[in-house]
């Protein structure tokens, strides 16, 4: 039978006590105790507090324990609610309500982007910041669009992808330095519906209409395809960077959730319920993360928390 050191090259380390910080993936004997003991990564979804009003086709952005919401419908509203990590609380509304939109930013400095009210063609080239109260008008996008995604800071954003009033999926990418707009790299893929996540320079764009199964990394400049998703889908939620990202959920109402290293998606436990038209913590981790609201006006909040986590085997 093989053993640890046939299969590693290593023996298990045997020490008097546990170690302090843990790696994924450790395994260590502990003379004291007598017992065998490895570090795997645990990770999984739990209910978060339920927004205070139920709605889909909204934005978010910040992360697990600082998150932001805004926007959707139905009716089409422009209440904000700041999530702490257990309960949601009602803050200014938007200027100018809408539906989807999307934005990026932190709980206290966040950016909101174009979006949809009707009568048509109802579509919205309005922004407004974000400074952890109340919503203040800034410069307009180049162009309207709705159903699109984004990435970034206040004063380093981008939003990609969408579509525009004539009903046409959106090439470009506009990038946002606190004060203007301007044009940033083309997009291989033209779509809507897709999600966003990271920084100006680590941004990432998944999924897309007709359940594409699309990946593109975003460099501050331009745009390469990176791994595709195991599931294409759409109009789900996304949270990290382009080297370590999840995305969640998606239509029709999935419960799928995947995690992406910066090559390949890979399994991560499924939502405990199906969420679409959906929204999530832009600028949060792969081990800690949100999802909130969807269709038909959910309030609906899952946690999604990884920790590396001792277990332990008896061998005397």
């Amino acid at each position: 039978m093989s053993d640890f050191k046939t299969l590693k090259g290593l023996y298990v380390k045997h020490v008097s006590s546990d170690p302090s910080n843990l790696i994924e993936g450790q395994i260590w004997y502990n003379t004291s105790t007598q017992t065998l003991k490895a570090a795997p990564l645990i990770e999984a979804w739990g209910a978060g507090g339920n927004l205070t009003t139920g709605r889909h086709n909204l934005a978010g952005t910040g992360t697990l324990t600082a998150g932001l919401i805004f926007g959707g419908t139905p009716p089409v509203t422009g209440k904000t609610e700041e999530y702490d990590g257990s309960s949601w609380t009602e803050s200014g509304d938007l200027g100018t309500t809408r539906d989807s939109l999307h934005g990026f930013g932190t709980q206290t400095a966040a950016v909101g982007a174009g979006g949809y009210k009707s009568p048509s063609p109802g579509f919205k080239g309005e922004v407004e910041e974000y400074d952890g109260s109340t919503w203040s008008e800034v410069t307009n996008l180049p162009a309207t669009r709705a159903q699109h995604a984004a990435a970034g800071t206040l004063t380093a954003g981008i939003v990609f992808r969408g579509h525009d009033l004539n009903d046409a999926n959106i090439e470009n990418t506009q990038e946002y330095d606190g004060t203007n707009w301007t044009a940033g790299g083309v997009m291989n893929v033209h779509t809507r519906y897709s999600s966003g996540a990271g920084t100006q320079t680590t941004a990432i764009a998944i999924g897309g209409e007709d359940d594409t199964d699309s990946t593109e990394e975003y460099d501050g400049s331009s745009w390469t395809n990176g791994g595709n998703l195991n599931t294409g889908r759409h109009s789900a939620a996304a949270s990290g960077t382009s080297t370590a990202a999840l995305y969640m959920g998606g239509n029709p109402n999935r419960t799928t959730t995947e995690g992406y290293d910066g090559s390949a998606w890979a399994a991560k436990p499924a939502l405990a319920s199906g969420q679409e038209d959906t929204c999530g913590s832009t600028t949060g981790t792969t081990v800690a993360a949100f999802i909130a609201g969807g269709s038909p006006g959910l309030n609906n909040v899952e946690e999604f928390t990884g920790a590396v986590t001792a277990r332990t085997w008896d061998t005397t």
